[in-house]
């Protein structure tokens, strides 16, 4: 029998580079949803970041609607909405919404990190550690609030009820594999940045998983990072800017995406950094050659139904010519 073709999808934090407009970036964000349709990919995500002037998509409900808006098939959705920044009832007011007005092509990705820095959390909701800690219950209020039994509640998202809207559970350690298994729903691990676990929790998750209403069997995506260009050195430039912003990460100097250089002694001294080094294990860059061998081992070692890949760089075009490699890549492995 022959086994079910790998999905692969894109996730977004709409980047800010050095030189754009916020407005510049958005409309760049929306072309390379566009090319993603034409290419093939299942489904755009876009990830909820505040405080950093170099990512654009901190209001992610609103640039969900902006990117289902222009275009047609292709699935939106959140990887993820950060929900202890957030009420229950207004995210399924805000995705009911979405849902209604682009019905079957909205996704709703969720996770329990604040997506920021401790003050910023704070700023966004005093009680952030107490919603962190509560995030099964609050997961719950979610479903609840999208039945269609909540209508005999006293408290509703009446534009939500009995919208069809899957929930996703992303996680980048083993906590979330437990309550995305118990709950019979498709587990999302962001191994794009976070490596270490990504074994364990797959297999956490296999094994604990329980048949739900929305699911009968394990569904697992797995992010990666994906710089494809024509040659290996033109990747290898390309990344220069990928390994800037996460030296910011590791500084707090967070600035706007830089434009490439050519690989230094330097840059290459941070990429052998051990944390650098291991976030980075699941970065695929190179030529279509070189990234195909790679991703192809990736997918025999983790068995992911769906890949969602993580293109940061400068150059929009340089991104767009990256997925539809890519994509030709993932049609040739199926």
């Amino acid at each position: 029998m022959k086994k079910k073709p790998t999905l692969y999808s894109i996730l977004d934090l709409a980047l800010v580079s050095e030189g754009h407009t916020l407005k510049q970036t958005f409309n760049n964000v929306l072309e390379l949803a566009q090319h993603a349709e034409s290419f093939g990919y299942t489904r755009y995500w876009l990830a909820e970041h505040h405080n950093a002037p170099n990512i654009g998509s901190s209001a992610t409900s609103v640039l969900i609607g902006y990117v289902a808006g222009g275009t047609k098939t292709l699935r939106i959705g959140s990887g993820g909405i950060m929900l202890p920044n957030h009420s229950p009832l207004i995210i399924a007011e805000q995705f009911g919404t979405l849902a209604s007005l682009y019905p079957n092509r909205i996704d709703l990705g969720l996770g329990r990190a604040p997506g920021t820095d401790r003050e910023t959390a704070q700023a966004i909701r005093s009680d952030f550690m107490q919603a962190a800690q509560s995030f099964p219950a609050e997961l719950e209020k979610i479903e609840k609030y999208f039945s269609k039994e909540n209508s005999t509640s006293k408290v509703r998202a009446t534009v939500a009820e009995g919208v069809e809207v899957p929930i996703y559970i992303l996680g980048s350690s083993t906590d979330s594999a437990h309550l995305a298994a118990k709950k019979g729903l498709p587990y999302v691990f962001a191994s794009h940045f976070a490596t270490t676990h990504l074994m364990d929790a797959l297999e956490i998750y296999r094994d604990e998983f329980q048949v739900s209403e929305e699911l009968q069997e394990p569904r697992v995506m797995a992010g990666v990072n994906i710089i494809i260009a024509d040659t290996d050195e033109e990747a290898e430039r390309m990344s220069t800017s990928l390994i800037r912003m996460i030296v910011g990460i590791f500084t707090g100097k967070r600035e706007f995406v830089q434009p490439p250089t050519a690989m230094t002694t330097e840059l290459e001294e941070i990429l052998q950094h051990p944390q650098i080094h291991q976030m980075l294990k699941y970065s695929f860059i190179g030529s279509k050659a070189t990234v195909k061998a790679q991703v192809k081992e990736f997918m025999e070692q983790t068995k992911a139904d769906e890949l969602i890949a993580v293109t940061n760089i400068y150059d929009v075009n340089d991104r767009i010519r990256s997925y539809e490699l890519f994509a030709e890549i993932m049609q040739e492995l199926n």
